[in-house]
């Protein structure tokens, strides 16, 4: 009889594509040969897995160009946009990553995302694909943080619930007050529609920053506190706005 183990990995590929995910993580904690599968990002496993959640036109969009791995970019599609936890004017577009805020006046919305990191650091990719509007904030939040409210309103960082940048005007808010300019510049360039923004969360540090353009704008805010969750999280006003986010993972240090 010949062992799991030693059977080769096409042929352990051609099995482990019958497991849901949930089955296919537990498998991986069976054998070495199981656990290679798992640890190959790109194996015919997670190419599949990836295929039943994500279309091959997502999965090659621009989207994803910053996920190099089929399970990087399975991971991202169970971290994007909450449909659950978003104002009742806004919806989740079908490709998952992409929030629509809908044209209703006097009312600022927001959204969080569907992980909240509480351990270690993560890094999500943040970017409007429409106008900003008056006020454009983007940030973190805890679950308590509301999602609605009415007027227009920097939202996100209006509580003690929620931390935020305002890239319309380039404040940092936390529990209803100003913080500071951010980034800390004379003449701070502003946030142009298609700016790719990296929100970094840093739970040992209790620190959040952020990147524009692959540039490090300087540390937003600390002590954040401890035994929480934070969502990435983002409030806007403008009608037919739309904003897209992806989840990349532990940030890349240098």
């Amino acid at each position: 009889m010949i062992g799991w183990e030693h059977l080769p990995v096409f042929f352990l590929e051609n099995v482990m594509i019958y497991l849901s995910l949930s089955d296919f993580l537990k498998g991986a904690l069976t054998c070495k040969s199981w656990f290679s599968v798992f640890e190959d990002e790109n194996s015919e496993v997670w190419r599949y897995l990836c295929s039943k959640k994500m279309n091959e036109e997502i999965m090659k969009s621009d989207i994803c160009m910053n996920l190099p791995t089929y399970k990087s970019k399975l991971r991202a599609c169970y971290y994007a946009w909450n449909p659950l936890d978003c104002s009742r004017n806004m919806y989740v577009k079908a490709n998952n990553f992409t929030i629509h805020r809908n044209p209703v006046a006097q009312s600022t919305d927001g959204c969080r995302g569907k992980f909240g990191a509480t351990y270690g650091r993560h890094c999500w990719e943040i970017w409007w694909e429409g106008p900003l509007g008056t006020v454009a904030v983007v940030g973190v939040a805890l679950k308590q943080a509301v999602m609605q409210c009415h007027g227009y309103i920097p939202l996100l960082g209006s509580d003690n619930n929620s931390w935020g940048w305002n890239i319309v005007d380039n404040h940092i808010l936390h529990n209803g007050i100003i913080q500071g300019n951010y980034p800390a510049l004379n003449n701070a360039p502003k946030y142009q529609v298609g700016d790719r923004i990296r929100l970094m969360v840093d739970c040992e540090k209790r620190t959040v920053h952020f990147e524009k353009n692959y540039e490090f704008l300087g540390v937003a805010f600390k002590g954040l506190p401890e035994g929480v969750s934070f969502f990435p999280a983002i409030s806007a006003v403008y009608g037919n706005t739309e904003v897209s986010m992806v989840y990349l993972g532990p940030p890349l240090d240098g």
